[in-house]
């Protein structure tokens, strides 16, 4: 009388078994899903290509950046090839790199809550500002040390950074560039047990040698160095002296806005009206705008702050002529900024590309914080065999 309430079981069909290569393709989709998620949100590797934070990051360090700590962003690029950034790793057709993603779908740009904001004094990850040939998460990826976020008045005097005033703390291990007199060089053993390793000019061997240098009449080379590594150098026998070198205001190594050499027609080069006469040692003041501070547009202004007017903010038909700035065909008189901006400078101060260079770095382009080393290898030595160049003491290493 109760066999209506037992459960009728459906007979179960054995299920299928797929077969090895469909099984190898769902485990490869899941890696890359998993991948793509940990690298969009939570953390990801980046590899130091250039000396510009020496010594605190060497070139051949492999960094873990937090995305958690500033909060990550939605991506805005929406087809990209997973672990691929511009390009297919250097893979060329006819002369020429194959892009990695399609800019034909862009998205607003978000980003999720973080942990906290960047703090002065902390080596951040972003994408290179001034590359405007790609969108903003496409662009190359650079690390520097934030000297100044939205809000703050930047100076430097003689290198030394003053915020609002004050003197701020320099970071460890600081390199600059100083002059070495000696009429027969350094070889190249001795600059390597100094730890000394950008130097120029330098002979095919490696070793440092005598020459003239627009630094001095007198025969020499120059080297990029922390201030330690340059006094040990001054002890050995063959070197007369070591100068500290330093580049006064409207010398020969001008600064952001004026300089724009380098800059091509597809970044964010342009000539100001302002004669500032800054240099990479000696500039400023200049105020960090912060979102929602608004500027009266006078032509100081103008030239300074145009970069982010015209190409950072996202405005419709910007038409700057002079002191007349419009936007949308308006003109207007005065500029309310949509987001806030940082100062970004390599600790090797005079062998970095960095803001000192093009300027401010958007809010919308910050990445992340490295957080520690996981992998180093030194490169510059080729003659060293594979175990010697692996930097073991630095594995681990957090990031200060």
């Amino acid at each position: 009388m109760l066999d209506f309430l037992k459960w009728k079981k459906k007979d179960k069909k054995p299920r299928e078994k797929k077969g090895f290569f469909r099984e190898l393709l769902n485990d490869i989709l899941f890696a890359l899903v998993a991948v793509t998620i940990i690298r969009g949100l939570f953390i990801e590797a980046y590899a130091i290509p250039t000396g510009s934070m020496e010594n605190s990051m060497l070139i051949g360090d492999h960094l873990f950046v937090s995305k958690l700590h500033y909060g990550a962003r939605t991506p805005r690029t929406l087809i990209q090839f997973p672990l691929a950034h511009q390009t297919f790793w250097g893979i060329k057709v006819g002369g020429k790199e194959i892009p990695s993603y399609s800019d034909a779908v862009q998205l607003p740009t978000y980003r999720l809550p973080g942990l906290r904001s960047v703090r002065r004094g902390e080596p951040v990850v972003f994408n290179y500002p001034p590359e405007l040939n790609f969108p903003v998460d496409i662009k190359t990826f650079y690390v520097k040390r934030c000297m100044a976020v939205p809000g703050d008045t930047l100076e430097l005097r003689n290198k030394q950074i003053y915020i609002d005033g004050e003197a701020v703390e320099n970071p460890p291990n600081m390199q600059t560039s100083y002059f070495v007199e000696t009429a027969t060089g350094v070889h190249k053993r001795t600059m390597q047990q100094v730890g000394i390793t950008d130097f120029s000019p330098r002979d095919p061997r490696g070793n440092a040698v005598s020459g003239r240098t627009r630094h001095s009449e007198k025969p020499g080379f120059v080297i990029h160095a922390s201030a330690d590594r340059a006094a040990e150098l001054a002890k050995v026998n063959t070197v007369n002296n070591v100068t500290e070198i330093f580049y006064e205001k409207g010398g020969d190594r001008q600064a952001f806005p004026e300089y724009t050499g380098y800059l091509s027609g597809h970044l964010t080069g342009y000539r100001p009206t302002t004669r500032f006469g800054w240099s990479t040692d000696n500039f400023g003041p200049l105020v960090m705008p912060e979102e929602d501070m608004t500027i009266p547009l006078t032509q100081k202004n103008i030239d300074l702050y145009r970069t982010i007017i015209e190409h950072y903010e996202e405005n419709d038909n910007v038409v700057i002529d002079g002191s007349t700035v419009s936007i949308d065909g308006e003109v207007i008189t005065e500029y309310t900024f949509k987001q806030g901006y940082y100062y970004m400078i390599g600790d090797n101060r005079h062998n970095s590309e960095d803001s000192r260079s093009w300027g401010f770095v958007p809010a919308n382009h910050i990445v992340g914080k490295p957080l520690f080393i996981f992998w180093s290898v030194d490169r510059t030595d080729p003659e060293a065999g594979f175990f010697s160049r692996i930097r073991f003491n630095r594995i681990f290493d957090l990031i200060r």
